[in-house]
């Protein structure tokens, strides 16, 4: 029997195992407790449903560069693997989306609204809005239990996980501490520039791409050789996706970002674009006050959200935004050219990293 080529569709692929191991889990604890299936029925089609796929494809191609097969035993197992790290970002968007009040996600309601929706429906007890908020967080939680689970799982050898195992510890907890520190900024209201790129650094770039590259280059068996270079691509990169993620936040078009336009301003995200705003234009200036005042405000219009537009661009936020879009694109490309990695993945993880900062994705 021919192998398959992971190579070839490995969106494809990595599709496939979420779908395989989403329907036996789904299936084991709908024996047990059949009303749970609303819940994981809301979670296979969170994660089927959309999605870049990043951070296993991230993976992926560390696992390849640093020696890993295309096909065979091995190569299936791995991308059992890291196929996991979907579930990991499907917990971290639905609480993300209660943490931040989120009405909509990929063009649809998030999980929140749709399941407080579901409430009123019924006219159930209690309140519609905090079942949604119950029955979201539980969601999270089980997707996050279920990525332990499906990597545990992992047809590889024990010595292959363990070798793992530490980027693995460390993607969860650092997802969690960028989480918080997102939630402490927003209620502190330190709009500084310091705080801005630690949370992009900890809630972005380790977990969408430091830590999948670490996690493909250790199951591989790589030396420090090959993951340290990856780590500083990966964290370069990462830091500029998210700066690209908070232009579009503000000035992308709701139907390529699947997010109202302006909605990281109703959510008080002080992001790097803002805090560079409102360093750009000076503690009690008017254009501060533009930018101070749409924070946090949840029924900001589209006319106020096209003025704070206006001011970002005026006083050279949204430039100086781009220009370390470039420069930290650059610095992870040199630094990915070091790692000494096999073919086709230095290639590979070029056309990833530009697409992940390009001006719209």
């Amino acid at each position: 029997m021919t192998q398959p080529d992971f190579d070839a569709d490995l969106p494809a692929a990595i599709g496939e195992a979420l779908t395989e191991f989403l329907r036996d889990a789904s299936e084991s604890i709908g024996r047990t407790e059949p009303a749970f299936t609303g819940a994981t029925d809301a979670l296979r089609e969170f994660v089927l449903g959309g999605g870049k796929r990043l951070r296993p494809t991230f993976s992926w191609w560390a696992w390849r560069g640093a020696g890993g097969a295309a096909s065979g035993d091995e190569a299936a197992g791995v991308l059992h693997a890291v196929s996991s790290l979907e579930l990991i970002q499907a917990c971290a968007l639905i609480h993300d989306d209660v943490l931040d009040s989120s009405d909509s996600r990929r063009g649809s309601p998030t999980v929140h609204v749709a399941f407080a929706s579901e409430h009123a429906r019924g006219g159930w007890l209690g309140s519609a809005e905090q079942y949604g908020l119950a029955a979201a967080v539980l969601i999270g939680d089980l997707a996050l239990a279920w990525a332990d689970d499906m990597f545990a799982d992992a047809p590889l050898p024990a010595d292959v996980l363990r070798r793992a195992r530490p980027a693995w510890r460390a993607m969860r907890s650092e997802v969690l501490a960028g989480q918080y520190l997102d939630v402490r900024t927003q209620a502190t209201g330190d709009a500084s520039v310091d705080a801005a790129l630690r949370i992009d650094l900890l809630k972005t770039a380790a977990y969408t791409v430091q830590r999948p590259l670490h996690l493909g280059a250790a199951l591989a068996g790589a030396g420090d050789d090959v993951i340290d270079p990856l780590l500083s691509f990966g964290g370069d990169i990462g830091v500029a996706f998210q700066l690209r993620d908070d232009l579009l936040g503000v000035f992308g078009d709701p139907g390529v970002t699947g997010k109202p336009a302006g909605d990281d301003l109703r959510e008080g995200k002080r992001t790097l674009l803002v805090a560079l705003g409102l360093q750009h234009a000076g503690a009690g200036s008017a254009a501060a006050s533009v930018i101070d005042s749409a924070l946090g405000d949840a029924h900001l219009t589209d006319a106020t959200v096209e003025r704070v537009r206006e001011v970002l661009t005026d006083v050279g936020a949204v430039a100086e935004v781009e220009r370390r879009i470039e420069t930290l694109t650059d610095s992870a490309l040199a630094a990915l050219d070091t790692a000494g990695l096999a073919d086709p993945a230095p290639k590979r993880l070029t056309e990833l990293a530009v697409k992940a900062t390009q001006r719209s994705h």
